[in-house]
């Protein structure tokens, strides 16, 4: 497949590269000016300037692609969340993803396939409650944020494209994402529970990400909002057990919700507070089989190849 990719910089963009270029796929970046080019299975990957500020897109050299995985968008966790913060994930997100697919139905032949992130921040903060892609959205900033961008992503089927939104939850690598900044204090024997530990949290290797959304590439009969999640969550306090275990560090010093709000603001409560106990209904529907799916050994693999 020739295959467009947005947000390739990230570590899920750099992580799917890598295993999309030594497949044979053709990879075209889509890349702001001023981004480098990088080796994709020791061959330089093709690139498409895309400037959605600037309102630049080069047509010539994204038309005909077969498919585009659309990653791109401000991280959530680098920077408080005040006014300026808030516009920059909107601006990164949803006129971002706008720009992107109004250039692209211009196209004489746009991509049959759109393969777009999204958050399990969809559903805000739930309790206890099993969340599928049927469950109705959250309130909050997060929820707001991924109902528009998802709605933009969705634009793709006004040109036939068939449109998968992965609502991803915890994404666990050891070079990055958040499991680095969660490890830290445990590698310092200073690590424990958030809050009372009782938040429900949905995870994801990363190479089960890379291997979900390569399944969402190929798979016709996926379409629509889908969550890309291990099918067993586990509560905050059974996760910092297993990562404390794992890393062969205690877990004696729990961080207080009041601590972690005073530290992080609105943050806190959205991004370590939160509880969302999701299951990937479609994935499992669809056929999708996870390579890791207990964090124990989704751990262990994760940190043994550090």
């Amino acid at each position: 497949m020739r295959i467009l990719i947005s947000g390739s910089t990230g570590f899920l963009g750099t992580a799917l590269i890598d295993v999309l270029g030594r497949e044979g796929h053709t990879i075209v970046r889509l890349v702001r000016p001023g981004t480098g080019n990088r080796d994709v299975g020791g061959a330089p990957a093709k690139t498409a300037r895309w400037d959605p500020v600037g309102g630049q897109f080069d047509a010539a050299t994204t038309e005909g692609a077969d498919a585009l995985v659309h990653l791109a968008g401000a991280s959530i966790a680098d920077g408080r969340w005040n006014a300026a913060r808030k516009n920059l994930l909107r601006i990164s997100r949803i006129e971002a993803t706008r720009h992107l697919i109004g250039a692209l139905s211009k196209l004489k032949q746009p991509p049959r396939v759109i393969v777009a992130s999204s958050a399990i921040g969809y559903y805000g903060d739930r309790g206890d409650e099993t969340l599928t892609e049927s469950s109705a959205p959250g309130n909050d900033f997060l929820a707001g944020l991924c109902r528009e961008w998802e709605s933009e992503s969705a634009r793709g089927t006004e040109f036939g494209a068939r449109v998968v939104m992965l609502r991803c939850g915890i994404i666990l690598a050891a070079h990055g994402g958040a499991l680095p900044r969660m490890a830290l204090p445990f590698k310092m024997g200073a690590g424990g529970r958030l809050g009372d530990g009782q938040q429900w949290m949905s995870w994801l290797t990363l190479a089960e990400a890379v291997g979900i959304f390569r399944f969402a590439l190929t798979n016709s009969g996926l379409a629509g909002p889908t969550n890309a999640v291990s099918p067993n969550p586990v509560q905050n306090g059974e996760f910092t057990r297993i990562l404390a275990k794992t890393l062969h560090r205690p877990a004696l010093f729990p961080a207080p919700a009041f601590a972690l709000r005073l530290a992080l603001g609105e943050m806190a409560d959205a991004l370590l507070l939160v509880s969302q106990r999701v299951k990937p209904s479609k994935l499992e529907q669809s056929g999708y089989r996870f390579a890791q799916s207990e964090l124990p050994a989704a751990l262990t693999e994760v940190f043994r190849k550090q």
